[in-house]
């Protein structure tokens, strides 16, 4: 009678748990049922390295990246503003965006409603720089001094419309949530080059911009059906860098010793009864706090830095939470081997006053963003550190609200955007893809977002469409079924 299901139990239970459970009485009658359940997958988990804690076997061929650092521009930077040049556009500025070029693509209500789609040219200049001689906007000067180490691609496009799911797109391959993140994908892949850090980190940056206020939701680095060891762990910016990390007052490193040892057993029991992978899981989380005790505080410590350091970075890299102090700790991750380190920061939702708030927002990130790529660089450590600088779409070429000679807005524009990536595996002073005279429409090398996704993974040394988990009878990817490697893109 203690080992009958109650209808608690019974509900809660996986499909995984119920034939660990069953195949022992199904073998007693008919032990070729049961041995097949269990090779279907239903009853054994994908066997797992020892000494990474990811799957054997891979990475499927030798990688380029041991890591990836990946600079999320939340609320999508305009293209024409930073890294698209149109300069043909001063002479068509307040001309109606011809239908021809629209080809009756969707539109956000934000814009469908306007009688008029006047195209507005950037009013910042360009110039062309370094030995590549990629043109770059004057608001990102620190990214002139980098542009023989970066690729652009300017013909990144997704399906997604609006932020949650365009973000949601980008960061875990569909768009509607319940998928897990990138960040999951590659750490259940590949594990942690570090037993005392997590293999995914997160860190959030409080924008400089006067619209900083687009949320952030934490399944954006949540693991979905992979089991919650792999999802992302968000460092705060203030206080304990993750929650209840430090002992409370007055009680001692030997007694939380004690504590986990009291806590491990009785889940080991648990985890006898129920075969659930989620008590496994939370037993290794309570160990990971434990050793992050001593390693965190060391990882946050910046006393050590040289002047030099802060002086790539900017001012702000001495203030706890801002992109630079964020871009910063980034480094400092990818050199104790964490395996996927993402940054959000928001502030690029620019519908009206763009000018104004681009300018702001570009300086926050500028001299951070190149500074980072320089300092791994410096260190030796960008030919094994994959970068990746996105939004998770772009802007339209036409005004939303009123257009005048200094001041315009943009509404949401999926079908062209432009991002760059650095670092291992990928060709250095390269651009990539040719967007229309409108920069509407993608006229070369098209990039679509589980392209991005399906490269990200290829630098890791991983085959997207091998990397796969069993979830409702069905194998999934971070790329769903579509991804195609941006192999122009690689050195």
């Amino acid at each position: 009678m203690g080992d009958r299901l109650t209808p608690e139990i019974g509900a809660a239970m996986t499909r995984r748990q119920f034939f660990r459970r069953s195949t022992a009485g199904i073998a007693i009658g008919i032990p070729a049922l049961a041995t097949l359940l269990t090779a279907d997958g239903f009853g054994a988990d994908n066997p797992t390295d020892t000494k990474t804690g990811g799957l054997a076997g891979l990475p499927h061929f030798p990688p380029k990246a041991k890591r990836v650092i990946f600079l999320h521009q939340s609320g999508a930077p305009s293209q024409m503003e930073l890294f698209d040049y149109k300069p043909n556009l001063v002479k068509l500025q307040g001309t109606e965006l011809p239908d021809s070029v629209r080809q009756g693509q969707r539109i956000t209500g934000m814009t469908s409603g306007q009688s008029s789609f006047p195209v507005a040219p950037s009013i910042f200049e360009f110039s062309q720089c370094g030995k590549s001689g990629t043109w770059i906007s004057e608001l990102l000067p620190h990214h002139m001094k980098i542009v023989d180490d970066i690729t652009i691609i300017k013909s990144i496009y997704s399906e997604a419309i609006n932020h949650d799911p365009a973000i949601t797109f980008l960061q875990t391959g569909f768009q509607q949530p319940g998928r897990p993140s990138m960040g999951s994908w590659v750490s259940y892949g590949l594990g942690s080059e570090n037993q005392n850090l997590p293999a995914f980190v997160v860190l959030i940056s409080q924008a400089n911009a006067l619209n900083p206020d687009q949320p952030l939701f934490s399944r954006l680095w949540g693991s979905g059906f992979l089991p919650s060891r792999y999802q992302g762990v968000k460092f705060r910016a203030s206080g304990d860098p993750v929650l209840y990390l430090s002992n409370p007052p007055g009680v001692p490193i030997t007694t939380r010793r004690r504590m986990l040892d009291g806590i491990a057993k009785l889940n080991r029991l648990l985890a006898e009864k129920y075969a659930d992978p989620e008590i496994d899981t939370r037993v290794a989380q309570y160990e990971m706090a434990y050793r992050m005790q001593t390693s965190v505080p060391d990882l946050m410590d910046l006393s050590k830095e040289p002047e030099s350091t802060f002086a790539l970075y900017g001012p702000d890299s001495r203030k706890p939470g801002t992109y630079a102090a964020n871009c910063l700790l980034a480094r400092r991750l990818a050199e104790r081997g964490v395996r996927f380190i993402q940054l959000y920061h928001r502030g690029w939702d620019q519908h009206n006053d763009l000018p104004r708030d681009i300018a702001l927002q570009s300086k926050g990130v500028d001299e951070p963003s190149a500074g980072l790529v320089r300092d791994l660089k410096q260190r030796g450590m960008l030919d094994d550190t994959l970068v990746v600088w996105a939004g998770e779409f772009g802007r339209t070429v036409y005004c939303q609200g009123k257009l005048t000679g200094t001041n315009y807005g943009r509404d949401h524009h999926p079908r062209c955007y432009s991002i760059w990536m650095a670092g291992g595996g990928i060709q250095r002073g390269l651009s990539i893809g040719k967007t229309d005279d409108y920069c509407y429409n993608i006229l070369e090398d098209p990039v679509h977002t589980h392209d991005l996704q399906a490269t990200i993974l290829h630098c890791l040394g991983i085959d997207h469409k091998k990397l796969t988990y069993k979830f409702q009878g069905r194998y999934f990817r971070l790329t769903d079924v579509g991804g195609f490697v941006v192999k122009k893109a690689l050195a």
